[in-house]
């Protein structure tokens, strides 16, 4: 089964989505289903994870529903507030729904860059275990500290990394990011998506050698088995096609044995998820 590991929907409203500034004119419409589909069929693609984009329940009821008439969103990320004292309850209402996967939160824009070593935080993240969920980490890499902290706290849970910790690609910074992803990489139940880089990049100006860095420290770092393919779509329309985010992890899967490209184009997302094979 082939999978683009992230993608977003929404229906687009400014005060629901004020992340999305006056330089992201493109992303200010409704991005659903419909959209997508015509992309993953072109690109061969059977299904795709939708991910949160928003620190909302509505959103993440939102996600399931879409995915319980449409077989090919084949799971969910959504958010759940992990501090709050009721976060068992609500992931016992969430778990319910078959497709809720694992769940995600915006932690690159707390002002707090330890929030992943919180207490609160922490006991919500002892949960999510007991009800089989994963856990991806979107974090700058001045928070890779801490995130090596909490993987550390919680060998049994597993995580993913979204957009490789976003490196500084329009700077061509490759220290201490890199450092830090090897040392994340040493812990097993830590995969990593290949997601996410156009943005981080010169929109619509950077040139695929940009990225060579950062995805051979990713190859080198999760091997064959932790990485997956993201779009990131819509957001990256931003800096690119959805074709030129599937370049991009062509580049990457180049660099591994050419037997295992299925890994990272599908394999090791529906793994990961949980995610069954038609």
């Amino acid at each position: 089964m082939r999978i683009d590991a992230h993608q977003h929907f929404w229906r687009y409203t400014p005060a629901d989505y004020g992340w999305i500034g006056d330089a992201m004119q493109a992303l200010r419409r409704d991005f659903l289903p419909e959209d997508l589909e015509p992309e993953l069929m072109r690109a061969g693609l059977e299904g795709c994870v939708a991910v949160q984009a928003r620190q909302s329940l509505a959103e993440t009821r939102f996600l399931l529903e879409l995915s319980a008439g449409l077989p090919w969103i084949a799971a969910v990320v959504g958010w759940a507030d992990l501090c709050a004292p009721d976060a068992e309850r609500t992931l016992e209402t969430l778990r319910a729904h078959p497709r809720l996967a694992g769940l995600r939160h915006v932690v690159q824009d707390e002002p707090d860059d330890r929030f992943l070593l919180r207490a609160d935080f922490q006991r919500g993240v002892a949960l999510l275990r007991r009800f089989g969920l994963t856990y991806d980490l979107l974090v700058y890499p001045r928070q890779l500290p801490a995130v090596l902290e909490l993987v550390a706290a919680f060998p049994e849970q597993p995580f993913v990394v979204d957009h490789l910790a976003k490196p500084a690609v329009r700077a061509g910074q490759v220290e201490p990011w890199r450092t830090h992803i090897r040392a994340l990489a040493r812990f097993p139940n830590v995969s990593c998506k290949i997601s996410g880089l156009l943005t981080e990049a010169r929109w619509k100006e950077w040139k695929r050698a940009d990225f060579g860095p950062y995805l051979a420290t990713a190859v080198e770092a999760f091997g064959e088995d932790r990485l997956m393919f993201g779009s990131d779509w819509p957001v990256c329309l931003l800096s690119g096609s959805y074709q030129d985010a599937i370049a991009l992890a062509a580049d990457a899967a180049a660099r591994l044995a050419r037997s295992t490209g299925h890994k990272l184009f599908g394999l090791n997302a529906a793994r990961f998820y949980g995610i069954p094979r038609r």
